[in-house]
């Protein structure tokens, strides 16, 4: 899906222009991996590529940087990260939503125009649906 709204115009913050399955374009670059993305920065070094390989320590980065909020985007589908994965973030005041990865990355264009503090960790949609 094609995100037209162009929320920031000229600004040099960071946004999700367009995904669907297997990729994800943050302005002009074409992701093919998991990563975290905040306003400002693109790392695509993210170890887990899908939602059954996440670990608490996966988030350490995240929560380091005391972002207001952590969106994860959990593939095609939503799905509930395990409890020692949630109580490492909630346990550290962040909040924790987690999502689809589209939807999360519509939330995470959305909070940016807010000029809210975000991060996202997003894993890649699959063509075929993914395991559990």
């Amino acid at each position: 899906m094609k995100v037209e709204k162009d929320f920031l115009g000229d600004d040099a913050r960071l946004l999700i222009r367009a995904y669907g399955p297997g990729e994800v374009r943050v302005n002009n670059d074409l992701i093919t991996q998991s990563f975290i993305l905040t306003p400002f920065r693109l790392d695509t070094g993210w170890r887990p590529e899908q939602f059954n390989e996440l670990q608490p320590g996966d988030f350490d980065a995240m929560v380091a940087e005391r972002p207001e909020v952590i969106l994860l985007g959990t593939g095609a589908r939503t799905r509930i990260p395990r409890q020692e994965i949630l109580a490492a973030v909630l346990g550290q005041g962040i909040g924790l939503e987690f999502m689809d990865t589209g939807a999360a990355c519509r939330t995470f264009n959305v909070l940016v125009a807010e000029e809210r503090s975000v991060m996202a960790g997003l894993l890649m949609i699959e063509d075929e649906g993914e395991p559990d």
